[in-house]
């Protein structure tokens, strides 16, 4: 049921609040540096990993190499972005978000409940600081991959390096902290990270007041995102734009559950600005709610998967970036432009005319009714249209 209209709450912000240009974000999908990106990259770790069916991290890079041909020994730290950095220096986002679907750490400590581990050396973070994310949301399904000491290891790893996270932390208060980012002309973005258990994150991450962990949220319910709304509401009224980004549902399919419109809708009826989701492989649909931007899946951006069949109906090589312009006043959205991006030898590539249409027919033939269509601008996909 979508809930009844009422004023957004993001307009009763303090009169500090400004009105100015467009805010630009950059906002991405997970970002998986770690077992196979890891050991491209000059600060490679232990490729020790614990799968059924491979326990060397290097095996992924042959399968690559495979694919698409010969890989650099090692690649440059900022080799993984390729076209994208160059997007951004002319785009010039005023902040940039990620999902971070990996563990940063030496520790060997694998979590046996799991199947697969992610991680990442700490001596590979310029990676991360290449493309100099302004905050990496870590409640995610991997985060927790090799158990406490590896999370403890990741949020050290990330503050030294001066790289702000949000959706994890070493205490329930820790982890469903609000990260807030200056922008330009005087306003700021209030992220929280969170995830749902049907994104597969066991229920033994949840953060608690003596434990560390996830900030995990039991279930799409509206006192879930009344919850959540009112953790934002401080910097509300101080004047920020709200975002909750929100790691939930499967890895395929274009389908989006109603309970995650229903959640996204009170999100916004509470106040949020933007919600930010992720967890599936490939892009899913988007819409506007009151004025309001849902990403309901931006899709991988970033991982080692290159070679991996399966999906390919998919087209999992095909990664997206969003880049909204919001009013800086309301949090509206104003326009939002996409980047297709290939990945091929592990580095992303801007996508062909062609490859940009398959994920513009994807994304308008599915989603919520009375969804907005996406249509060809220049080098990017633009709405709404």
């Amino acid at each position: 049921m979508t809930p009844a209209h009422h004023p957004h709450p993001g307009h009763d912000r303090d009169s500090a609040a400004r009105r100015g240009p467009p805010v630009t974000l950059f906002l991405a999908g997970d970002v998986m540096t770690g077992r196979g990106v890891d050991q491209l990259l000059p600060g490679a770790g232990a490729p020790e990993i614990r799968e059924d069916w491979l326990r060397d991290a290097r095996d992924y890079l042959r399968l690559a190499e495979a694919a698409h041909g010969p890989l650099p020994a090692p690649a440059p730290h900022d080799w993984p972005w390729g076209d994208l950095l160059a997007l951004l220096t002319e785009l010039r986002p005023a902040a940039r978000l990620i999902n971070l679907e990996t563990s940063v750490t030496r520790a060997d400590t694998f979590d046996p409940a799991k199947a697969l581990h992610y991680r990442m050396s700490p001596d590979n973070l310029p990676v991360l600081t290449a493309l100099a994310p302004d905050v990496c949301t870590l409640a995610n399904n991997h985060v927790l991959d090799l158990g406490h000491p590896g999370l403890l290891d990741t949020l050290r790893a990330l503050t030294d390096a001066g790289l702000p996270t949000v959706g994890a932390g070493t205490d329930a208060d820790h982890a469903a902290r609000p990260h807030r980012i200056l922008l330009p002309g005087g306003n700021s973005l209030a992220v929280l990270g969170c995830a749902t258990p049907d994104s597969g994150v066991p229920a033994t991450w949840a953060a608690n007041p003596a434990r560390p962990g996830v900030h995990l949220i039991p279930d799409l319910s509206p006192t879930a995102a009344h919850t959540l709304a009112a953790r934002l509401a401080p910097a509300r009224r101080a004047g920020a734009t709200t975002a909750v980004s929100v790691h939930w549902g499967g890895n395929w399919g274009y389908t989006v559950p109603p309970a995650q419109v229903d959640f996204a809708h009170h999100l916004i009826d509470g106040g949020v600005d933007l919600v930010h989701g992720h967890s599936s492989h490939h892009p899913r649909a988007w819409e506007v709610y009151r004025g309001h931007l849902v990403l309901y899946g931006c899709g991988d951006l970033i991982n080692d998967y290159e070679g991996i069949t399966g999906h390919d109906s998919y087209r999992p090589d095909l990664r997206a970036a969003y880049l909204p312009d919001l009013d800086p006043d309301s949090g509206r959205l104003l326009r939002l432009r996409v980047a297709v991006l290939r990945s091929e030898r592990l580095r992303l590539r801007l996508a062909s005319h062609a490859d940009r249409d398959h994920v513009r027919r994807a994304l308008d033939d599915t989603g919520p009714p009375g969804r907005e269509r996406l249509v060809h601008d220049g080098g990017l996909l633009s709405g709404p249209a």
